[in-house]
């Protein structure tokens, strides 16, 4: 049996994200932000019933009022999980300009579950280090609402600093741009102020999470990553 490997699991985690639980909401509500849940993804409650869809691990589980169906992954093809969700597979759907494309609808998706083991635990952590971090600014730094993001797959939100700018922090499952896992600064303008060597990507700052490391301090790393990209971006001459 040929092995899957992380990329074309973070890929058709990315298509799921997108074109089943963000569809799906998106026909209900109107909006399609996701978050991380225990062992993977979810839609926030939605709708009258309310509604919740999920990943879990290699399932998918449909939550409908009372009630809670659960169907695989692997092995299923878009088709089967969009109709699982109870969302249209050939109703126009887009996050942005980075949605995934949907692909084969009716080809059998691939999954390992290592892998989808790893992402699922980077989007728990990094859930758990934007909360720190945004429990150590002012209440002027406005804050938004941690997303999921379908488009690009990744858990993000964006602060203000005093000189009336913000800041993106976010942590990314890997895209074209990077594969590896990655947490990042992204400024809004394209001042780069503070130390120079800090800023090492084109949007940015980020550090993948090999140089992350394992351990009870890797959280404590990452918030200090994204705490010295906020000092940095507020820095003045």
């Amino acid at each position: 049996m040929a092995t899957i490997s992380h990329e074309t699991t973070r890929r058709s985690l990315h298509r799921v994200a997108a074109h089943v639980l963000g569809r799906r909401r998106f026909e209900v509500s109107g909006h399609f932000g996701l978050r991380a849940s225990p062992g993977g993804v979810a839609t926030p409650a939605f709708g009258e019933e309310p509604e919740a869809i999920r990943l879990s691990g290699v399932w998918l589980v449909r939550e409908l009022g009372g009630l809670s169906a659960v169907t695989t992954v692997s092995g299923a093809t878009l088709r089967d999980l969009v109709g699982f969700a109870g969302a249209d597979v050939d109703a126009p759907f887009s996050a942005g300009e980075a949605t995934p494309p949907l692909g084969d609808v009716d080809a059998p998706i691939e999954l390992d579950a290592s892998a989808t083991g790893a992402i699922a635990q980077w989007f728990g952590l990094g859930w758990r280090v934007l909360d720190e971090v945004l429990a150590s600014l002012p209440a002027s730094a406005e804050p938004a609402t941690t997303q999921l993001w379908p488009e690009h797959f990744d858990a993000a939100t964006h602060v203000g600093l005093s000189s009336g700018t913000r800041v993106n922090l976010g942590f990314s499952a890997g895209d074209d741009f990077e594969p590896e896992p990655y947490l990042y600064v992204g400024p809004w303008t394209p001042e780069r102020p503070g130390d120079p060597e800090y800023w090492n990507a084109p949007f940015g700052a980020l550090m993948r999470s090999s140089d992350i490391g394992a351990g009870a301090d890797a959280g404590r790393r990452c918030v200090d990553f994204l705490l010295a990209g906020l000092a940095n971006a507020s820095h003045t001459a």
